[in-house]
């Protein structure tokens, strides 16, 4: 790997000075799978509001972009088991695919990714090429990381995330603390807070646990923002809610098992949910809970 690692605390703060709107943020420009980052640079695409930060990066205004795009895609709750999910047998199945979403999803990889990143001009249903590609294939075009990335850099976060097609960047990112501006938790004694990011390993990967964290490798997995917790209600009683992209196809809430303290895990780190063995818990060091300007 020949990435460079992240600027120091020091700079971070200079660069992404929620104080100081007018100065666009630096941000990396590429990204390897053990969590290191290209060179910074400025991001022509993102949005003055998110890479000047005329907000504060704060835990609320994350939640509320990603319920914004759950509602666009008609708030679909993916509950079952995903083992128990039938695959679509047509295209017209697959939200992703579907008038106004799939362009949707082009500007999850257009802003949530570097514009050196060959992703970054894909969409829900066509290639770098503007080509449409079948849908049998879309699993070469997985998108969930591309939501996570958009759903951060909309929200201000610049240079405190490293922004990925694939979640083990950011995974390894935090465990490793190659990037200060996010750090990752163990589930078993760190309860998830609005705003935060659960992960967790994908096929061969479900076994990964916290432990063996960072990994040298890339890795399949899936993560989900948190914009519920402290939750009593069905299916599960105590329960948190996260939202993540590519889920049944669409960005699609999911509810969390929680005991009494709000942990996912048992302190032997045995997850409370049957279909998803959660790894890590990741922490984006956010300037507020809450926008100071809410509603006004």
């Amino acid at each position: 790997m020949h990435g460079l690692s992240l600027c120091s605390l020091a700079l971070l703060a200079a660069c992404s000075n929620s104080s100081s709107p007018h100065n666009p943020a630096l941000t990396p420009m590429s990204q390897y799978a053990n969590g290191q980052t290209g060179p910074l640079k400025y991001d022509a695409h993102v949005p003055a509001f998110a890479s000047e930060n005329f907000a504060p990066f704060n835990r609320q205004d994350v939640a509320a972009i990603a319920l914004r795009e759950w509602r666009m895609f008609g708030s679909p709750v993916a509950d079952a088991d995903p083992h128990d999910r039938p695959e679509p047998t047509s295209p017209a199945m697959k939200p992703e695919r579907l008038p106004g979403l799939w362009q949707r999803i082009g500007e999850y990889w257009w802003i949530g990714q570097a514009p050196e990143e060959t992703e970054a001009r894909w969409t829900g249903r066509t290639d770098g090429n503007g080509s449409l590609f079948p849908f049998l294939h879309d699993g070469r075009y997985a998108w969930s990381a591309a939501f996570i990335s958009y759903v951060m850099r909309i929200g201000g976060a610049n240079i405190r995330f490293p922004y990925s097609p694939n979640h083990a960047t950011y995974i390894n990112a935090a465990a490793s603390g190659s990037n200060p501006g996010i750090s990752a938790q163990n589930p078993a004694s760190y309860a998830p807070r609005l705003g935060d990011i659960l992960c967790v390993g994908r096929g061969k990967s479900r076994s990964i646990t916290y432990s063996m964290l960072p990994t040298s490798y890339g890795f399949p997995a899936h993560c989900g923002i948190v914009v519920a917790t402290d939750q009593n209600a069905p299916p599960f009683g105590r329960e948190i809610s996260i939202i993540g992209g590519n889920v049944d196809d669409a960005v699609s809430l999911t509810h969390v098992p929680t005991d009494s303290s709000g942990r996912v895990s048992s302190s032997d780190g045995q997850s409370y949910d049957s279909r998803y063995p959660w790894c890590a818990i990741l922490t984006p060091r956010y300037d507020a809970d809450a926008d100071p300007n809410g509603g006004r």
